[in-house]
């Protein structure tokens, strides 16, 4: 019994040294979050004839 338990004593300081370990830090530079949106609104000739003939409905 004794022999288990020294060589779980000596193992143990062993497995504590081996835990990972995790950091947590800001990044050096800024981040950086490009949006290149397109926003294109055709409206057909017919919808403007329409809008243009009916000005007191909107």
């Amino acid at each position: 019994m004794l022999k288990n338990t020294s060589w779980f004593l000596a193992v143990m300081p062993l497995l504590a040294a081996c835990q990972p370990t995790v950091k947590v830090e800001a990044p050096d530079k800024p981040i950086e979050i490009n949006l290149n949106v397109n926003i294109k609104l055709e409206i057909q000739k017919d919808v403007k004839q329409a809008i243009a003939k009916n000005k007191d409905i909107f």
